[in-house]
């Protein structure tokens, strides 16, 4: 994956304080890797529906044409030496983000984490409680279909065998409402945490952060299909308001069952859009089988320009799986004194598909082994991998 194999400028730039890489970044640009360059956006109007990209140029847009032109876009990156002119950016993210190859999107599988400790038993069971919730609010019923089976799609839904789009739709708009908010509530809290201890974070802050804005773009991209009603905002604004509390107060008693909650969570969804996946590629959902992805899951995912909607939902599964993988590790580290091993690169998704976590050792070697791809100077002795730099 991109986000693994380049360790793209962006992400050094944007991280200069983990892991002692203070001065990591400018040695790295020396270095003889593909390294594109940020850019600069001019101030947009409120009104502009569409908005135009902040991000700033992704390593994939190296390949000329996959991004989509916007009729109104005119922003335009400078031509370098490492990059070529694109067509144009737009969307309205501002965080760094993954791009899929085709064999990521396959590569991931259905994973449960074992549930060991109390803390975990205790996480498990609130997702459940959760997931009882969601399918009722959000109508949803998917059985498993017998073997033999030769219903007509007609009497697979009727049965609750198979749902259609509209239902559909509405599960996956419930859920990506409530998926925003944990990254966003713990990197605030971190967030306040640094400044009233006055120390760094470690990288954990950008990584929650990113996880609430890909969560946030799942839900902006499928809101392209289909508005939801009065009643369906109503409903999330009531389910926000209690999540967001609730889930507030969880991480502030105890972080590691927070990030084990989500993991829990993400399980969960993995497993829906598996489902959702399944059901396309058997012909049980053919209002979306045809689909043109929307242009916003094209530009973000940078996928080709005949994408369509199925792509992006193995490329939205691809980022749940990311999301399980990274707060399960999360969850098994000292949440106040241990680095986050992903705050300058994350593994491919071999691994994050395939495992379902780092365990603490494995978590300290994988920072050593960034610092070796960074040539940053190994721990001293009697110092862990996992500790933070001193100020």
């Amino acid at each position: 994956m991109l986000r693994a194999a380049t360790l793209s400028s962006s992400r050094v730039a944007r991280r200069p304080l983990i892991l002692t890489y203070a001065a990591a970044a400018p040695r790295y640009q020396q270095r003889s890797f593909s390294i594109v360059p940020r850019w600069s956006a001019p101030a947009l109007k409120a009104d502009d529906a569409a908005g135009k990209g902040s991000e700033g140029v992704h390593p994939k847009d190296e390949k000329a044409g996959n991004i989509v032109s916007h009729p109104k876009d005119s922003l335009m990156p400078p031509k370098t030496d490492n990059t070529q002119a694109l067509t144009s950016i737009t969307g309205d993210w501002v965080l760094f983000h993954p791009v899929y190859t085709a064999e990521e999107v396959n590569a991931v599988k259905v994973l449960k984490h074992e549930r060991k400790t109390l803390s975990d038993k205790v996480a498990s069971a609130c997702v459940r409680v959760l997931r009882f919730g969601f399918d009722i609010l959000s109508r949803y019923k998917h059985s498993t279909i017998p073997a033999g089976s030769n219903m007509s799609l007609q009497e697979l839904r009727a049965k609750g065998y198979s749902m259609d789009d509209s239902r559909w739709l509405m599960r996956i708009l419930f859920l990506e409402t409530v998926a925003g908010v944990p990254g966003m509530v713990a990197a605030t809290l971190r967030h306040l945490r640094s400044l009233r201890l006055m120390r760094r974070d470690a990288g954990w802050i950008h990584t929650l952060l990113e996880e609430s804005e890909n969560e946030r773009m799942h839900l902006m991209t499928f809101m392209a299909i289909k508005q939801p009603s009065i009643w369906f905002r109503g409903l999330v604004l009531g389910a926000q308001g209690v999540f967001y509390n609730a889930f507030f107060l969880a991480y502030l008693t105890s972080p590691r069952t927070a990030h084990r909650f989500v993991g829990f969570l993400e399980e969960e969804a993995m497993y829906t859009y598996t489902l959702l996946i399944e059901d396309i590629e058997a012909g049980r959902l053919p209002e979306w089988e045809n689909m043109d992805a929307p242009a916003i899951a094209i530009d973000y995912w940078r996928l080709p320009k005949d994408a369509k909607l199925l792509d992006v939902i193995r490329a939205v599964r691809a980022d749940e799986a990311t999301h399980r993988f990274v707060n399960h590790s999360l969850a098994n580290l000292n949440q106040k004194e241990d680095v986050n091993p992903f705050a300058l690169r994350e593994p491919d998704m071999a691994i994050k598909g395939t495992k379902i976590a780092l365990e603490r050792t494995e978590a300290a070697d994988f920072i050593k082994e960034t610092r070796e791809i960074l040539h940053e100077p190994a721990p001293k002795p009697g110092h862990s991998a996992l500790e933070k730099p001193s100020l």
